[in-house]
């Protein structure tokens, strides 16, 4: 059976999970560093320093067929990794460009990475018409509003702060394709989607699920199966999972 772990510093592999579920059969390990979170606010060094030893403790436990970073933070400051068992993943910028009309575009994703250089040659380097305008956008405090679970049984904070921070950004930039440049703000696109109808919102976890399908593993798998560990609370997270549909157990797993 092909084994792929999975993990970010919480909610946001999920959205990854489910796209990969989608279109391939696979035992998958998730694992929520939320001991960690927000990879957002840590430093390149510190964070550089979380990413090795977890996917080497990763390695070392489950010994798995692949490992996907399940977070643009890490895949954006610290780079692609040499392994080819490593996948990341990155903002869809070629494709929101081909749906945009009107040529204006924004990445939401954290704090470090909107502020990061690294954030600026990726745009570089993806070579877009010079008619695309990008619009950085910090969103930080939305993805603490999955992180909290308050997407989940508070959907008047949701909704205040997403037209807070979003309603003039978007609206007076004329932007009309967004890139969901954190895995968590997936949670909050039925918010989204209705208090921007007209913009289209791009989750990335969809490409990231073409590239685990198209890696040939050893052993196909006959069904989709799915342990789930945290670096903090089992029981808090099972009741956070429970809401939103998910019955799996969770075990506490120490994070290095």
């Amino acid at each position: 059976m092909a084994k792929v772990v999975v993990f970010d510093s919480g909610f946001g592999s999920l959205s990854i999970i489910k796209a990969i579920q989608k279109i391939t059969r696979a035992e998958i390990i998730y694992f929520a560093d939320q001991k960690h979170f927000p990879y957002g606010k840590k430093s390149k060094h510190h964070l550089k320093k979380i990413i090795t030893n977890t996917i080497n403790m990763l390695k070392k436990k489950f010994n798995p067929d692949l490992i996907v970073i399940g977070s643009n933070t890490p895949s954006l400051l610290l780079g692609k990794n040499k392994s080819s068992k490593i996948l990341n993943v990155l903002p869809p910028l070629k494709q929101a460009t081909k749906i945009s009309k009107t040529s204006n575009i924004a990445i939401l994703a954290t704090r470090s990475v909107i502020r990061s250089t690294e954030l600026e040659n990726y745009i570089k380097k993806n070579q877009l018409s010079k008619r695309i305008k990008v619009k950085k956008i910090d969103a930080s405090s939305l993805i603490e509003l999955v992180e909290s679970g308050k997407f989940i049984d508070n959907s008047k904070e949701c909704k205040l702060k997403i037209k807070q921070l979003l309603g003039k950004q978007l609206i007076k930039q004329n932007v009309d394709v967004v890139t969901l440049s954190s895995t968590h703000l997936p949670f909050l696109l039925p918010y989204l989607k209705k208090e921007f109808p007209n913009v289209k919102f791009i989750d990335p976890a969809n490409e990231v699920a073409k590239k685990v399908s198209k890696k040939s593993f050893k052993k196909s798998s006959k069904r989709n199966t799915m342990k789930i560990f945290t670096s903090s609370n089992p029981q808090l997270f099972e009741k956070y999972l429970k809401k939103i549909g998910i019955r799996n157990k969770v075990s506490f797993l120490v994070s290095p």
